[in-house]
């Protein structure tokens, strides 16, 4: 199997309402590239690059890219390296995107996406299944409140809660104040039984004030705190002073950067990503590091549609580590059977069948590949810019 044939879009889902954290305030969520990969046997797979050019590691270790750059990165320079691999091949499809271009693992995890749902498709398997096997076959969701006033996080709080959300995860690092105040009345509103987690984005200036805010949150019993200052010397900075786990993100996206947190004391977890190594393939190698240096792992993401969701639920699955509640969506197509609020961020999907939520937890779709069906109807209705097709031959 070879493969000979792409084409890239850019689409743009409608949202349930605007979701914004400390680093993206102003762009919108559900602004994605998405390829669509073919063989010489006939079979499609479906890859997701949910971009955001605000999006990086600290100290201009990690750059943004936008859906724009991932289009020209994969059309100009990655698809052509990859034209006739064997998307079973998974090493081979990475060594060649590694030597083409450097970086970009946006872009990169794009092609990893649906390099494993062709494989899973012509295997007659899923992506878990391609991963190592499954060890769950859920995620506990995660509802992510985004930065909003008071009010409106706790009514959305409560419906959700209402819903079946275990977990609200609060996103904060602007307004000290406001963040410990939300967090103080959602714990007065759910009460004990719902876990609460905040998550700074980087966006508390120096490490006495996320030590600050952060002590004052712990009086209302946080599962975690996440990110709350930029680079891993910061964060173990916040760790050595705080009692609430933290957790990596912004500062977690390759292997290397999990062996420099365990060294400065800086995470006891990770937010481990499709997207952020470049793909499932190296999402896993990350995972399993982390798991070797007891370190747990959510499943992060930046509220893809149900193509990449499938794919973060897939590496759920497969991470033994990967214990923690996540934002993984409740993805489905508009006037499909699922939640109101809890996990909903689109009100309509590129999928054709909506994910199963049930006692808190996301399932993993079930079927070969990613398990979904994408309506390429819907692709084509929510394009924002013309689709670009490649024929990619048999040798590249």
């Amino acid at each position: 199997m070879k493969i000979t044939a792409a084409t890239v879009y850019i689409v743009a889902l409608p949202t349930r309402r605007h979701h914004s954290w400390a680093s993206k305030m102003t762009a919108p969520i559900g602004r994605h590239a998405i390829l669509r990969l073919r063989t010489d046997e006939g079979l499609e797979g479906w890859g997701e690059a949910p971009a955001g050019i605000t999006w990086g590691g600290s100290a201009m270790r990690y750059y943004g890219e936008s859906p724009e750059t991932v289009r020209i990165v994969a059309l100009d320079y990655l698809l052509p390296a990859v034209g006739g691999c064997d998307p079973r091949e998974i090493a081979v499809v990475h060594a060649r995107m590694d030597r083409a271009v450097k970086g970009h693992p946006y872009a990169k995890a794009m092609i990893d996406m649906a390099s494993h749902d062709l494989a899973g498709r012509a295997m007659g398997v899923g992506v878990s299944t391609l991963l190592g096997g499954s060890h769950r076959r859920g995620i506990e969701l995660a509802h992510s409140l985004g930065i909003m006033p008071i009010e409106r996080c706790l009514e959305e709080a409560e419906q959700a809660v209402s819903e079946g959300a275990l977990t609200i995860k609060c996103k904060t690092g602007l307004d000290p104040f406001r963040d410990v105040e939300l967090v103080r009345r959602l714990r007065e509103l759910v009460g004990p039984g719902i876990k609460i987690r905040v998550d700074g984005n980087e966006g508390y200036s120096h490490v006495a004030e996320a030590v600050r805010v952060t002590r004052a949150q712990e009086e209302y019993d946080i599962m975690l705190c996440e990110q709350p200052v930029a680079g891993a010397e910061g964060l173990a900075a916040v760790a050595q002073r705080i009692e609430a786990p933290v957790m990596a993100d912004e500062s977690a996206w390759t292997v290397e950067d999990i062996w420099e947190l365990a060294d400065l004391g800086a995470a006891d977890y990770i937010s481990c990503y499709v997207t952020k190594p470049g793909g499932l393939f190296r999402a896993r190698q990350q995972a399993e590091t982390a798991r070797r240096l007891g370190m747990l792992c959510d499943i992060g993401g930046s509220i893809e549609t149900g193509i990449g969701n499938a794919a973060n639920l897939a590496l759920g699955a497969a991470v033994e580590n990967a214990s923690l509640p996540s934002v993984c969506p409740v993805s489905g197509p508009e006037g499909s059977a699922r939640p109101e609020i809890a996990g909903i961020y689109y009100t309509d999907d590129l999928i054709s069948a909506p994910f199963r939520f049930e006692d808190g937890r996301v399932s993993v779709p079930e079927g070969p590949g990613l398990g979904v069906e994408v309506e390429v109807a819907k692709v084509e209705k929510y394009s924002v810019a013309e689709a670009v097709s490649l024929d990619l031959g048999e040798d590249g």
